[in-house]
């Protein structure tokens, strides 16, 4: 069986492991998405940070936007969370992320839940 993407995950969770370990949990989400931010460049991944998605609604777009916090490589949606637990609803956010940009593929990656970092991959 082939993974999505498995590479360009392995280097991306590699610089949330690296923020988690330095940061460790109990900060707010807009930390993390600074410290990521920083990591990532510093690795030189390609990202883009809150890219603005358009919304369609019977073909026409609104003027709702959808804001992911990280596009890397042009084809990973990475949605940060700093809370106790992933929930079903941040599940649902990232699948609407992920029709939103087209992409098939994103990582939701959890700072808050102690004592490790928590992540699930998402494939639509």
């Amino acid at each position: 069986m082939m993974i999505l993407f498995k590479e360009e995950c392995y280097q991306i969770m590699g610089a949330c492991f690296e923020v988690y370990k330095r940061v460790g949990a109990g900060f707010l989400e807009a930390v993390y998405q600074e410290c990521l931010e920083m990591e990532l460049a510093e690795r030189r991944i390609p990202f883009q940070a809150q890219p603005a998605l358009t919304i369609a609604y019977k073909g026409r777009p609104l003027r709702a936007k959808y804001t992911p916090d990280f596009i890397c490589y042009g084809k990973v949606v990475v949605e940060l969370k700093a809370v106790s637990g992933i929930s079903d609803e941040h599940r649902a956010q990232v699948f609407n992320y992920l029709r939103a940009s087209g992409l098939r593929l994103a990582l939701l990656v959890n700072f808050g839940h102690y004592p490790k970092l928590e992540y699930e991959r998402i494939i639509l």
